[in-house]
């Protein structure tokens, strides 16, 4: 991706306790982005929100209480349309969010 280019912002939002193949599903998502050579990607833990259930989840003293997720992907849009089909399979409650975006900015890491 280089600067200046049009790209793809996807938003994949779920609960903490979801989970994929035991694991959990905001690990599993990141994996599975660097497994398919994805630009990369960010998780992001929710202090309190609803969703499609309109039950809202906070934190309660020490508990969770299945606090809001969000990972962000920005890529080719490509390289997101070959990623969305796994992404579908592993998000069973959720919401996955898409638009166009333009890089201002994209600093590779060179080294390896």
């Amino acid at each position: 991706m280089k600067t200046g280019d049009s790209a793809t912002m996807i938003r994949i939002y779920f609960g903490e306790d979801d989970r994929w193949e035991g694991k959990p599903l905001h690990e599993a998502i990141v994996e599975e982005a660097h497994r398919q050579d994805l630009a990369g990607a960010t998780v992001y833990r929710g202090i309190e929100g609803y969703g499609a259930s309109t039950r809202i989840h906070r934190r309660h003293l020490m508990t969770s209480s299945d606090l809001p997720m969000m990972v962000c992907i920005v890529d080719e849009p490509v390289k997101i349309d070959q990623f969305l089909p796994v992404l579908e399979r592993m998000v069973h409650e959720g919401l996955i969010a898409m638009s166009d975006v333009e890089v201002i900015r994209y600093s590779p890491n060179t080294s390896t």
